[in-house]
């Protein structure tokens, strides 16, 4: 596996060893079916690039949040190295695409440190769909 994640009390974080290409599942992250409840209606997952070495984003890095019931209005932010590269609010569904800006990425890494932080807010407890909810940051 190219990855490993720990799952804390309000926060999941996934290191990445080597970039993965394609759509991984949170599934296919090692995100289990008990991680999936969101007590409070709070989200924060750390993706960690640290220590990866050469690689390429993805055309438009995607992180999309799949959720089992509709839920209405949630506010997503998104920060790269400590700045925020995506604050939006998404309306009623049963999912959200959060699309990110590669060459804005690329313009703040770091050498040693570069970690992708996404923070969500959602009106009510939400249970993530952990099949249909996925990332793609690699080609």
């Amino acid at each position: 596996m190219s990855q490993s994640t720990q799952v804390n009390q309000g926060e999941i974080l996934v290191s990445f060893k080597t970039p993965t290409t394609g759509k991984l599942s949170f599934r296919d992250l090692g995100i289990k079916d008990e991680n999936y409840k969101l007590e409070g209606g709070f989200l924060r997952m750390v993706f960690d690039f640290e220590g990866i070495g050469e690689h390429s984003y993805f055309k438009v890095p995607t992180i999309e949040i799949a959720y089992k019931e509709e839920v209405a209005e949630t506010h997503w932010q998104c920060d790269f190295n400590e700045e925020t590269i995506v604050d939006k609010t998404d309306h009623h569904g049963h999912s959200t695409v959060v699309l990110l800006d590669r060459k804005k990425i690329s313009s703040l890494e770091h050498h040693h440190q570069n970690k992708l932080v996404l923070h969500a807010e959602f009106p009510t407890t939400a249970h993530l769909d952990i099949d249909k909810s996925y990332v793609n940051f690699f080609k």
